[in-house]
């Protein structure tokens, strides 16, 4: 059984490692892909895009967990991969409709996706093996973010323009590694709890398969209804009024790390030919970032209401040390411009090194506040801590979806300004929950 458990935990993290090898690769590079495409009849945004993704994976929340309930983890995360794969197909022969049709498919299929992955994670652990489980699966995603950017690296190190062949070829591989890894959900085993229930409904041998459909279905959507409650309730409470901020500035550094930095970097002209080559590399350097924050912060801390608000207050200043060395290094027009470079010079001479230093506080400081708001809300919320998290994906993605509709429009200086302020009245209110729940500690101990 054990052994079982452990090679569903195994794949599992092994498909999520080729999906988002493919998704994140083409979140980091795809606005610089479109300004390049030769096509006069294409008139997408990739900021638009993602901005359509974060902005339907929010609301679809919702309802993904009925749809989990209804027909099981396994095949919800099979059919969500597909959603996935056809995006990145799209980018082979793009046309404007199925560029934003599919954005709104995958952001559907990506919140059915990480609630499918959830569910089957808990499923397949017990107390004992959760962190374990848990530890071994955000190892194989945070490597999603090497593999890929460093393909692009690759290909693109020393080319000004990125022609439709070398457009191809890339998102074909892309294509192939997401398939491989929607195959692999296929491969998953049932849990023994699966079993128990299956054997329970072939043996009501008067419940037709249409009214055990049914069934599931409606005790779905009763649960989803007391969920919803739960969470309009959650809503209200003091703790979650003042986290929100700091949930909403992940929301906006989401989207600059992710996206709009790469964009940047891209698009600077003081890089030369080394500038496209260069998106691959800042992606990697993110994704160091995040691994070797995930591994300090998110293991090491855990437990320690101290150090929480110390990794909070260092991620917020490892951040702005980040966003004032892009405001000198970076020029302020590299967001929006379109099909040139850039026009405008910065402060200081554009240097290499200082913009992939920039690339590693980006993810060292993501890692500091997702950590973090993961480890607060489980502890505040212990007996509700799935309406809490949904709380704080919708938020979190909300602000991603707003952000990166803005991105193409707003120069470089006022997104790095609106960030500081977020991030600071965010990082403020995240220490009066954190007095707040010491103070209520100290009471009960009184």
């Amino acid at each position: 059984m054990a052994d079982r458990r452990t090679f569903n935990v195994v794949i599992l993290g092994v498909g999520f490692l080729f999906i988002f090898t493919a998704f994140t690769t083409c979140g980091n590079v795809e606005q610089t892909v479109v300004k390049s495409l030769e096509n006069d009849t294409f008139t997408g945004s990739g900021y638009h895009s993602l901005g359509i993704i974060y902005g339907v994976f929010s609301f679809s929340n919702l309802l993904a967990p009925a749809v989990v309930t209804v027909i099981g983890p396994k095949m919800t995360m099979f059919l969500s991969g597909l959603l996935y794969s056809g995006y990145i197909a799209v980018f082979i022969v793009p046309s404007t409709w199925s560029f934003y049709l599919t954005s709104v498919l995958i952001g559907i299929g990506a919140a059915m996706l990480w609630t499918a992955q959830g569910h089957f994670l808990v499923e397949n652990s017990e107390a004992s093996t959760i962190n374990r489980n848990t530890g071994m699966f955000w190892a194989l995603l945070q490597c999603s973010m090497l593999f890929g950017n460093l393909y692009i690296y690759l290909d693109w190190n020393g080319r000004t323009e990125i022609s439709d062949r070398s457009r191809k070829n890339i998102f074909l591989s892309l294509l192939v590694t997401s398939i491989l890894g929607t195959l692999s959900f296929l491969v998953l085993r049932k849990s023994n709890h699966e079993e128990e229930m299956l054997s329970e409904e072939e043996g009501r041998s008067l419940l037709s398969t249409r009214m055990m459909y049914k069934h599931r279905a409606s005790t779905a959507m009763q649960d989803a209804k007391s969920e919803f409650k739960t969470i309009l309730q959650l809503l209200k409470t003091k703790t979650i009024l003042l986290l929100s901020p700091c949930m909403a500035y992940s929301g906006l550094e989401l989207s600059f790390y992710s996206g709009v930095y790469g964009t940047c970097i891209g698009a600077t002209t003081q890089f030369g030919e080394a500038a496209k080559g260069l998106i691959g590399i800042s992606g990697i350097v993110v994704g160091v970032g995040e691994i070797v924050g995930g591994g300090l912060f998110g293991l090491l801390c855990k437990n320690n209401r101290f150090r929480r608000t110390s990794v909070v207050f260092l991620g917020m200043v490892v951040h702005f040390v980040a966003f004032y060395l892009i405001f000198l290094n970076i020029p302020d027009d590299a967001p929006v411009v379109l099909k040139t470079t850039t026009q405008k010079n910065p402060y200081l001479t554009p240097s290499v090194s200082i913009a992939l230093l920039c690339s590693f506080l980006l993810g060292l400081g993501d890692s500091c506040f997702n950590t973090q708001l993961y480890s607060i809300l489980g502890r505040v919320y212990a007996e509700h801590s799935t309406p809490a998290f949904a709380i704080f994906k919708f938020i979190q993605s909300v602000f991603a979806a707003v952000a990166f509709f803005y991105s193409g429009y707003v120069l470089l200086m006022w997104q790095l300004l609106l960030m500081i302020i977020l991030g600071f009245t965010g990082t403020l209110c995240f220490f009066v929950v954190e007095r707040m729940q010491n103070f209520s500690v100290d009471l009960q101990e009184y």
